[in-house]
């Protein structure tokens, strides 16, 4: 355990009522360890963490939880990417503002539907694909507003849970997936310029 004591100097992250509430000195908790991913080097690592008890807060769940955080990048890409919310179309704030919550709203309601086939069918679910979801939703959803009865309709839903839970992601341990810039360009699998570029046109 270690007592980390406020500094003298405010900082400009917090207000001065703000930084008037923080105490003037916190217990902390610091786990040091080393992540070994095969084809990279080994990188030591500390975590500091409030949860002092290591009984209730065993280091290892805490390291397993802190590895954990690229779901938080992988969700990041669901949002962006896979819901095409790259480029926002609206143009004043107002209408960006409500934009993006349509965006979250519609990223909830299919987390929710992998987590009921999770729930339905066991399985892993950081293993169940987002994109795939959204597939099968718009596949299934024609089926489902077309359907008689109330019978036929809760069997269509149970089908694509079931579906969604069999056709999950392959396990890939320790993948590398650096960020990338896109840049558009037409000529990029271009050596070089044609002699006669304008007849491309």
């Amino acid at each position: 355990m270690f007592v980390w004591a406020k500094s003298y100097r405010q900082t400009d992250v917090f207000s001065p009522q703000e930084w008037a509430l923080l105490p003037n000195e916190i217990t902390v908790r610091i786990i040091r360890f080393t992540a070994q991913i095969r084809g990279f080097r080994s990188r030591r690592l500390t975590v500091v963490t409030t949860l002092l008890d290591p009984t209730l807060y065993p280091a290892e769940q805490i390291v397993a939880l802190y590895a954990r955080r690229w779901r938080l990048e992988l969700c990041f890409r669901d949002l962006k990417t896979t819901l095409g919310m790259e480029q926002l179309r609206c143009k004043s704030p107002a209408m960006v503002e409500k934009e993006l919550l349509a965006y979250l709203i519609a990223h909830n309601l299919i987390r929710c539907v992998i987590a009921e086939a999770v729930d339905r069918y066991p399985a892993d679910l950081e293993r169940v694909s987002f994109k795939g979801t959204i597939d099968a939703l718009r596949q299934y959803s024609d089926a489902i507003a077309q359907s008689r009865n109330q019978k036929m309709r809760r069997q269509l839903w149970d089908d694509l849970l079931f579906n969604l839970v069999r056709d999950q992601v392959r396990y890939r341990p320790f993948r590398h997936e650096p960020r990338a810039v896109k840049v558009p360009h037409r000529n990029r699998y271009w050596k070089r310029r044609p002699l006669n570029y304008r007849t491309l046109n």
